[in-house]
């Protein structure tokens, strides 16, 4: 992410310090009796262009104290104290590479007060009666489009097929507690998308893609932490984002759009090549220029509306998996070096990733402090994810720890065509659910077991609230994804000692990582055979997170604006 000042290397310091050393002389006279070291920092300040960066590294319970910060900022600059210079944070991250973990933080120490960039939402106004697009979708893709639209005076009409964050409660609590899922809110559909009962990561690599600065400030300016702005890896946890999301639709809504609820939409209309809007369950229009399909990863029933109008869609890989959980104070240790973990340091996290026979093997998701949590979206499946509140203080962590799958690995359903990843993904869902009770209890193995191919006579304790029991996962997953997921435990525990251990559990099966379709789309946003129709997002293929999709989200609506304005 760029900052908004013109930053000046420091490198210049040594030069100066030649310059100063040299004219030294001058200053041993001057009056009040200072020292040399202060006439030389009085000397070196004068001469410095601000605004100055530097980086200092703290102990983790030092890390938020605002004196100690700008002390340790200073003394690294030779700077002294005086009441003009403001120090401010840029970044900061944690550094757990020797046995004391320490955090890197970046400073930035200018004169007088920063100048601060007007908040984005001063750029909306009102929408009304100016020309609607629709939106399908009321995840991060379609929300952020939203806004997007607004700011560049196009009013958005977003339907989605839940139900508001709110009221969709009611509904995870009864897949949490009865087993009962509602295909059309759930952990994956609803307001918020899939991202909202997840943990909120904000981490992408996805810095071509968009402006993420802005991304993240206007979740800040809709009640997200100014820490997001700041952390290397940023995140705001499951009980804080239902909140933030209720924010940006009432700015949705405040400045002329409309969010519909409920609103499901089992039709396009076209007309001579072109998307001219959607039909509703219910049998009602709605038209509009532009159409975007911000749908998400798990709208199957999409895929087949696009297949039936002869719009293309196509195979794209994803991965496939289970959730490992382990004891977050192993975790803590094992990256950390230290048990209990020290104040002030955070839930450890982790990323591991090998290559086993021509496969990616990886870690997805990881949620430190976290949850486990049933995500199917249609009764008959199993199907699980991963969440963290944002204390991230639950006893344990879990990761998604999956399989990349190829055309190559899908031969069997070859005859489905763009399908045979859905249908592959599909099979390893319904086969696990029917090793069950018919609940969403979940089948879970020992790590250990796992590897040594026996049936775990008993299990440790979980976060999965619906349950798990004793099963073999290794022979209820496919042998390609098991054997495969078995060697990348023993090149991950030569990465992190104590990673295999009889504490882990494998709870199956994490397979909604990515969509395992890609709606295609022509470099101005259209798709290649309906004009006005715009794919977005996670669903069309083309995010995978967050803040990857919200910058899908606005880049697509700029397209559109593009589009109508000429």
């Amino acid at each position: 992410m760029g900052h908004p000042y013109a930053l000046h290397s420091i490198s210049r310091f040594g030069s100066l310090c030649c310059v100063a050393r040299c004219s030294l002389g001058r200053f041993a006279s001057a009056p009040f009796g200072r020292t040399t070291s202060q006439r030389l920092s009085t000397y070196l300040a004068a001469q410095m262009t601000f605004p100055l960066q530097t980086e200092i590294a703290l102990l983790p319970e030092q890390h938020t104290d605002q004196q100690k910060i700008r002390a340790a900022a200073l003394s690294k600059l030779k700077l002294r104290d005086q009441a003009d210079l403001q120090v401010a944070v840029h970044r900061r991250s944690i550094d757990a590479r020797q046995r004391q973990p320490l955090y890197r933080i970046k400073v930035i120490v200018s004169k007088g007060e920063q100048e601060k960039s007007p908040p984005y939402l001063n750029r909306l106004s009102s929408t009304k009666g100016k020309d609607e697009i629709i939106i399908v979708g009321a995840g991060p893709a379609g929300y952020f489009a939203a806004l997007e639209a607004i700011e560049l005076g196009l009013r958005p009409i977003v339907l989605d097929r839940g139900k508001d964050v709110r009221a969709r409660r009611r509904d995870l609590k009864a897949i949490q507690q009865d087993g009962i899922v509602n295909p059309h809110s759930n952990y994956c559909f609803g307001e918020g998308g899939a991202g909202t009962y997840s943990d909120g990561k904000l981490y992408t690599r996805s810095h071509k893609r968009g402006n993420i600065e802005k991304v993240l400030q206007l979740l800040v300016e809709h009640g997200a932490k100014s820490d997001i702005l700041i952390d290397a890896h940023p995140h705001i946890g499951s009980n804080k984002l239902p909140q933030i999301i209720t924010a940006i639709r009432e700015t949705i809504e405040q400045h002329g759009g409309e969010v519909r609820f409920g609103a499901f939409v089992t039709d396009l209309i076209l007309h001579q090549g072109k998307c001219l809007g959607v039909r509703l369950e219910t049998g009602e229009e709605i038209k509009a220029q532009a159409t975007v399909l911000a749908t998400g990863h798990s709208a199957r029933d999409i895929f087949n509306l696009l297949h039936s109008k002869q719009i293309k869609i196509e195979a794209k890989p994803f991965a496939l998996g289970v959730r490992i959980e382990h004891p977050q104070p192993l975790i803590d240790e094992i990256q950390y070096k230290q048990r209990p973990r020290q104040e002030g340091l955070p839930a450890a996290d982790y990323k591991l990733v090998t290559q086993v026979r021509d496969r990616g093997v990886f870690s997805f998701c990881m949620c430190p402090g976290g949850l486990i949590v049933p995500a199917a979206t249609a009764p008959g499946e199993l199907v699980v994810n991963g969440m963290s509140l944002s204390r991230r203080d639950s006893p344990f962590a879990n990761s998604g720890l999956v399989v990349a799958i190829e055309e190559a690995d899908t031969n069997k359903y070859k005859s489905k065509g763009a399908f045979a990843g859905l249908a592959f993904q599909k099979e390893v869902e319904t086969q696990l659910f029917a090793a069950g009770d018919g609940s969403q209890q979940a089948p879970a193995q020992r790590v250990t077991d796992f590897l040594n191919g026996n049936l775990s006579q008993n299990l440790p304790a979980t976060s999965y609230i619906p349950g798990i029991y004793s099963a073999r996962m290794d022979q209820l997953l496919p042998r390609s994804i098991a054997s495969r997921l078995q060697q990348g435990l023993r090149d991950f525990d030569k990465k992190k000692r104590g990673y295999i251990t009889e504490e882990a559990i494998f709870v199956g099966a994490e397979s909604r990582t990515s969509s395992p379709i890609r709606i295609p789309r022509l470099p101005n946003g259209h798709h290649p055979d309906a004009e006005g129709l715009f794919p977005c997002g996670e669903g069309a293929g083309y995010a995978g997170g967050i803040v990857s999709a919200a910058l899908d989200g606005q880049r697509v609506i700029q397209h559109v604006d593009t589009w109508m304005r000429s």
